[in-house]
């Protein structure tokens, strides 16, 4: 969901930094090919991902939900020489799809994937991360989080997703949503949580940035 007007949204996006080639490329397949391509994190909030990845500068990344692998291109702009991404999904039908893009792309050899549940794979990684982005099923969120934090470097950022949830979030919750409450726990574990300190910028559908204290 976009909370800004259609022609602001396209004012914003037009003075934005360019969608890369590539970006494209992806962009225009996955709405030709795949389910759900609104799953996208799209042009303007990709170029977002990726200035705050050039900012960081970050070793190790770590992404929780890869989907056809927009984000992953975008957060590995801003990876230091010789750094990594890590990244999880559960869909073994976007492997090879996310591949022929990693493939493409200038840093090949520094991701990568891994098939499965994010909740058994998190803890087999022995690295320290600088940026996480979050952007799995949202029934999960408390618990990627509480499990990413002890592995998080110092002064590292979580970047956590569609936390507006369109517009959920203000509007009276019906008994059977569990997603919304689970959300708007989560939301309210950023604001408390004495680990972090968190500010929850309007970008999209909702996009979270957390500082690891």
């Amino acid at each position: 969901m976009h909370f800004l007007s259609d022609e602001l949204d396209h004012y914003v996006t037009l003075h934005s930094e360019n969608e890369p080639e590539l970006l494209a490329q992806l962009n225009k397949e996955t709405h030709q090919k795949i389910l759900q391509p609104r799953m996208l994190s799209g042009h303007f909030q990709g170029r977002v991902l990726s200035m705050l990845s050039k900012i960081i500068h970050p070793n190790n990344i770590l992404e929780i939900g890869t989907y056809t692998g927009y984000a992953t291109l975008c957060l590995a702009e801003g990876l230091a020489e010789n750094g990594t991404i890590d990244t999880i999904d559960v869909n073994e039908e976007l492997v090879d799809f996310q591949r022929k893009y990693f493939d493409k792309s200038e840093w090949a050899t520094q991701i990568f994937q891994h098939l499965g549940n994010a909740l058994d794979i998190i803890p087999t990684l022995n690295k320290k991360y600088d940026l996480v982005f979050i952007d799995a099923d949202k029934d999960n969120y408390i618990n990627y989080f509480n499990a990413i934090v002890p592995m998080m470097n110092k002064d590292g950022i979580i970047l956590s997703d569609n936390v507006l949830w369109s517009g959920k979030v203000l509007e009276e919750v019906k008994s059977n949503d569990l997603t919304t409450k689970i959300l708007l726990e989560y939301n309210q574990l950023l604001k408390d949580d004495e680990r972090v300190e968190t500010v929850l910028l309007p970008i999209r559908d909702g996009l979270t940035v957390s500082r690891v204290k």
